[in-house]
């Protein structure tokens, strides 16, 4: 697990040691994600650097510095990443090296100067070129590959979106980088808010792809590549994103003919998927590094790690952070599945005061404005796990490729009665109740809560939430109905001065028109959306913080195949949600010891806001300040926070994200230009 950052001037050419200067303040912000070591390649007559900050984790030795050059010198690679089966590539080269000799000469076979997979990845792209080398990669990864014959550029990034990957222009300057603090230590660089990201953040918590919060910079999407010279760069520049392609894609999988579905048993399934996931893990397991892993005591980590152990002829290393506050406590679940696995556990427990001790440093970490709270236990568990271990696995994707989230029943049972009423109906009174909330009887609503319990009146259903349900009986399609549950607001607008929504990632436009059962149609959302620019990034940034590099069994993306094939009745049984999955993990652990109702991996922001948080929120919340920034309205986000604080509403969710937000704003010092 590394940090690659990188330039290519369309226009210009800077002396050597300039450029050697420049890359090496970019590697310096990415200090975290590689303590190790520290390398630049650059190439001034082509406009090219690149840099790369090592966590040295496969081939320890110098053997394995980067950028590295490949032995036949036309590539250069800065690469962050694991690819798993590196062995089979070397293998497979090596007897096609022996297979095809040198015109006049005897088979040889190829020199290797290390271990690194990052030499196999450079020797498969110089035999076998870059696309298909890619489709043989089994890893997750982004990395820069510079052409020196062809004089190109080359971004490219995993499949499920694991490795991050930015890029933006910094004056007639390509910037790329692993996060966005690289991209702004380039002297050209100039950045101000994207008002389309930020409405986006403001209606999901986070950014959805491609877009990034400055105005001009975005993220390569997964599975994609993004190839350019200096001379077709002269055609970008003007803040449009770059034209991609992919080279695999979970749309095609998830909605092949049905012929390409599962057609075994239950029990042929179950089978399938325990020699899928032990394969996975016997590969990510690998590392001239100590290795351990997550252990929630979920249904995903209990998998992981109950497959992990089977591989192990030693005790595996398990992480767990527990909480004092009931409803927000794994850790007694996790130290039972950690017993009777007989793992090497070790879990802490955290104050509510320890855990807030890292609200003021999120901003840095996350260098995008994030509103996921679970960023804060997520970072404590990777701060514990790297006292032990460099690297550790994780559950991530079982909600998604099993059907494990809640919203997804509800959302079934909401769309079931929204086909059940004529559309005329349907936005008549979604109309009727926008127009009764927004009205005389708003007054009304504010009475009925304030003159309740508190501690009832916060359980209710917002208004916010009320008018998102019925926003969603009206809505026209499948994508825009699944919308509504995926936001914090229903109005982000409302919110965001001048603000204008992006295009949703899942555009009507691009959805297969062939109908497909709708469970099956969002999880494939969540897994393409929410689930690289939620998820992924809040791991990915925790767990560099603490230079601490993850891998998730689940997304081997042979297994994410298997799963998008599957049917849904396979995964969701009954109401009960990844049955499939807990059927492997049964054969391990007991029943009773994971059998629970799903428990989300949070804190509860809420009730800090009305009471230790207060203080900190009021400053940042600041009436006066917010309309300085000019950013957001400062009039409705007092509005929200007045109800939430006096207990008429829970308004933590966008809260959050507004206080992440304006917490980011003024920790990177950003300015409207």
């Amino acid at each position: 697990m590394c940090g690659i950052a990188g330039f290519l001037s369309v226009s210009s050419r800077a002396p050597q040691t300039e450029s050697e200067g420049v890359l090496r303040r970019m590697a310096e912000t990415l200090v975290h994600r590689g303590p190790d070591d520290m390398g630049v390649w650059a190439d001034p007559d082509a406009g090219i650097g690149l840099a790369h900050r090592r966590l040295s984790i496969l081939d320890l030795s110098p053997q394995g510095h980067q950028p590295m050059v490949s032995a036949c010198r036309r590539f250069v690679v800065s690469f962050n990443g694991e690819i798993y089966n590196h062995r089979e590539i070397r293998r497979a080269l090596d007897r096609e090296s022996l297979s095809t000799p040198p015109r006049g000469g005897p088979s040889l076979p190829l020199r290797w100067r290390g271990t690194s997979d990052t030499e196999v990845l450079l020797a498969a792209i110089s035999a076998w070129g870059l696309a298909r080398a890619l489709k043989n990669l089994v890893g997750m990864y982004a990395f820069a590959l510079w052409d020196r014959a062809d004089r190109g550029l080359h971004l490219v990034r995993d499949r499920l979106g694991e490795k991050p990957l930015y890029y933006g222009w910094a004056g007639r300057t390509l910037v790329f980088a692993s996060e966005l603090k690289a991209l702004k230590a380039h002297p050209a660089w100039r950045g101000g808010v994207d008002g389309e990201a930020l409405t986006a953040y403001v209606r999901y918590g986070y950014v959805p792809a491609p877009k990034a919060i400055f105005t001009g910079t975005y993220k390569v999407p997964p599975a994609s590549v993004i190839s350019l010279s200096a001379e077709s760069g002269m055609r970008y520049g003007s803040g449009d994103p770059i034209p991609s392609w992919q080279y695999w894609s979970a749309r095609d999988v998830a909605f092949a003919s049905k012929d390409e579905f599962f057609r075994g048993s239950a029990q042929d399934a179950v089978a399938r998927l325990e020699e899928l996931l032990s394969n996975a893990v016997r590969m990510q397991m690998v590392a001239d590094v100590p290795v351990g892993a997550f252990l929630s005591g979920g249904v995903d980590s209990s998998a992981v790690v109950a497959l992990m152990q089977c591989a192990s002829s030693r005790a595996a290393r398990t992480f767990t952070i527990g909480f004092m506050e009931e409803g927000y406590n794994e850790a007694r679940q996790a130290k039972s599945v950690a017993r009777y696995l007989g793992t090497d556990h070790t879990e802490l427990y955290i104050t509510p005061a320890e855990a807030r001790e890292v609200i003021p440093d999120l901003p840095k970490i996350y260098d995008e404005p994030f509103g996921d709270a679970s960023q804060i236990p997520t970072f404590l568990v990777s701060r514990l796990a790297r006292q032990k271990v460099t690297v550790s696995l994780s559950g991530d994707g079982g909600d998604e490729l099993f059907g494990g989230y809640p919203r997804y029943l509800l959302a079934r049972r909401i769309w079931r009665l929204r086909r059940s009423l004529p559309y005329p109906l349907r936005t008549r009174l979604a109309g009727i109740a926008n127009h009764v909330l927004k009205g005389g009887a708003e007054r009304l609503y504010r009475i009925m809560l304030a003159r309740m319990p508190s501690t009832v009146a916060t359980r209710l259903p917002s208004r916010e939430r009320v008018l998102r349900l019925l926003t969603a009986l009206q809505a026209p399609s499948l994508p825009s109905f699944y919308q509504q549950f995926l936001s914090h607001v229903r109005e982000p607008t409302r919110l965001v001065l001048g603000g204008q929504e992006p295009t949703p990632s899942f555009a009507e436009s691009e959805l297969p028109t062939r109908p497909h059962g709708l469970l099956q149609w969002l999880m494939y959302l969540d897994l393409t959306g929410y689930f690289p620019d939620d998820i992924l990034v809040k791991v990915d940034r925790a767990a560099m913080a603490n230079s601490l590099e993850t891998r998730a069994p689940l997304l081997d993306h042979r297994l994410v195949e298997f799963s998008l094939r599957l049917p849904v009745r396979l995964k969701i049984n009954r109401g009960g949600t990844k049955w499939v999955l807990r059927e492997v993990l049964y054969r391990h652990v007991p029943k009773s010891l994971v059998e629970r109702p799903k428990m989300g991996f949070g804190v509860p922001v809420g009730a800090w806001l009305r009471g230790p948080l207060r203080e900190w929120a009021d400053d940042l919340l600041d009436p006066g300040r917010l309309r300085q920034d000019g950013l957001l309205n400062a009039q409705l986000v007092g509005t929200l926070w007045q109800d939430h604080r006096a207990g008429r509403q829970d308004w933590q969710y966008p809260l959050w994200d507004l206080l992440m937000f304006q917490a980011w704003l003024r920790a990177h010092g950003v300015r409207q230009p």
